[in-house]
């Protein structure tokens, strides 16, 4: 081994310009960002939706109706579905944490119980809101209802 034999590790260096260090390194000049234009300038970053001084798309397009800042989204989750839970588990109680076990919500979701599907237990329902045929459904069987 002598020093004219050494070499980096495979992968270590990578070839590199030096842009702007004169005539003779063949970049200098204009440093590789070719004549004017707003991409020769220093500072230059791209604006998301830029369209180079085009009326850009979203401001193109009409913009119309009302976003209630106010509205309280629910996942609904059909009787039917909450029936199979209970069957599975045998529970008499489901509440939230047992949706969200199964799957059939995720943690933060507010959930509101429609009507769909059959129940055939007495059984106590916890959650954010209910439909008036679901109340109806489990309120038959005896069931009791509970909102959170």
């Amino acid at each position: 081994m002598d020093l004219s034999t050494l070499k980096p590790a495979g992968g270590s260096v990578h070839s590199s310009k030096r842009i702007g260090r004169g005539q003779g390194s063949g970049h200098g000049g204009t440093s590789t960002r070719g004549h004017k234009g707003a991409k020769s300038r220093s500072g230059y970053s791209r604006k998301v939706g830029f369209e180079g001084g085009q009326m850009p798309l979203q401001r193109r397009v009409p913009k119309f109706g009302f976003t209630n800042i106010n509205r309280k989204e629910f996942k609904a989750i059909n009787i039917g579905d909450v029936q199979k839970l209970a069957d599975a588990k045998g529970l008499t109680t489901i509440e939230v944490h047992h949706l969200y076990e199964s799957g059939l919500c995720s943690k933060n979701d507010r959930i509101k119980i429609l009507g769909n599907g059959k129940i055939t237990l007495k059984l106590e329902i916890k959650a954010h809101a209910f439909s008036k045929s679901a109340v109806e459904a489990i309120e038959k069987l005896q069931g009791t209802v509970v909102t959170l």
